[in-house]
């Protein structure tokens, strides 16, 4: 049988009923996309590795409920939103933890992506949006990386449209502003 593009619609009944060729397309076909965006929110390619797979447990069990309008990769997007947060909450809360107890957490070495950039002006770009603040960032990926349009964006971050394109436009604003201040 050959399977439909990922982002058709005739996939979702199949991974409804839990066709394991379906999930196999739309893993091959968004995984790429997903694993980039985690990488650059976490900014850590094992952690990014850890989120991603989970994200892909947590749509295997919610494939059973998916609605027949869903759009496939908006929703693994917003899935693996949420599997970033909650990793980032807890962390937070770990680190507080360890600071009452007066640990110090070790300095991370430079991640593979850091030693990967090569061009100047590669570097310079994702070192303005490694300084923007999550909500900056995110939007900036799913838009300008991944390719949503606004309306998705807003539906993957649980926000108005409206809402959205405002994040967007300010998200734009700051990483301009954050550029100039990298350059020489």
């Amino acid at each position: 049988m050959t399977l439909p593009a990922a982002d058709d619609p005739a996939l979702v009944p199949l991974l409804r009923r839990g066709d394991a060729s379906a999930f196999d397309a739309v893993y091959a076909a968004v995984r790429p996309r997903l694993h980039g965006f985690l990488l650059r929110c976490c900014q850590d390619a094992e952690l990014a590795r850890d989120l991603l797979q989970e994200t892909w447990l947590r749509a295997a069990r919610a494939a059973p409920r998916l609605r027949d309008d869903t759009r496939l990769a908006p929703w693994l997007f917003t899935i693996a939103r949420r599997v970033f947060l909650s990793e980032r909450r807890w962390r937070r809360a770990d680190l507080t933890r360890l600071l009452l107890l007066g640990a110090r957490p070790r300095p991370t070495p430079p991640s593979p992506l850091d030693r990967v950039l090569a061009s100047e002006s590669q570097r310079r770009l994702e070192a303005a949006l490694a300084a923007l603040p999550l909500a900056c960032r995110e939007v900036l990926l799913l838009v300008g990386v991944e390719g949503f349009t606004p309306s998705e964006v807003a539906g993957i971050l649980g926000i108005r449209d409206d809402a959205a394109r405002q994040r967007i436009a300010r998200a734009r604003a700051a990483l301009a502003a954050a550029i100039e201040e990298e350059e020489p």
